[in-house]
């Protein structure tokens, strides 16, 4: 197991979200599910626990209860080799969720990830001063990928999705 492994609460969906997520990314399987007995807290035969990797990653997940929700604030970067899958995983993920701007999507379990299109910069992003002038709120408001620009920003904009091209 890897050294630090990103843990997922679950509001009694650890199982079905698991499922979705190995059926999306291709090098991905469930390894462990540990199930509710007789003694609770959930329902017995229910899953209490799961292991599972997407792309080599170790996950864990927990039916945890609608204590926590997930937050925009942590999110998963998927690093994509061709707009072709780019484009696969936007659908995939989003489905039954919320699209955002830039590669940004929430799934239908609350989780963001960031799938950005291949001429996307990668972080760490350069600072505001290499933008020559351009307003950060300006560049990122973009939500329509074919909408014009009075003054594209400096270098220019990616013309999948408006975010910066570096």
């Amino acid at each position: 197991m890897q050294k630090i492994t990103p843990f997922l609460w679950f509001d009694g969906k650890a199982e079905e979200a698991m499922n979705f997520y190995t059926s999306i990314f291709k090098n991905s399987k469930i390894k462990s599910v540990t199930r509710y007995g007789e003694a609770g807290p959930g329902p017995k035969g229910t899953v209490m626990t799961g292991t599972f990797q997407l792309e080599g990653q170790d996950f864990m997940a927990l039916n945890g209860g609608p204590h926590f929700t997930f937050s925009p604030a942590i999110s998963f970067f998927v690093n994509c080799q061709t707009q072709q899958e780019v484009d696969e995983l936007w659908e995939k993920l989003s489905e039954g969720g919320e699209k955002g701007r830039c590669g940004w999507l929430k799934d239908k379990y609350g989780l963001s990830w960031h799938v950005p299109p291949t001429c996307a910069p990668l972080p760490p992003w350069p600072p505001l001063s290499a933008w020559n002038g351009s307003d950060a709120d300006t560049v990122y408001e973009t939500r329509d990928r074919n909408a014009p620009r009075s003054a594209p920003p400096r270098p220019a904009a990616c013309a999948a999705c408006g975010c910066l091209a570096w």
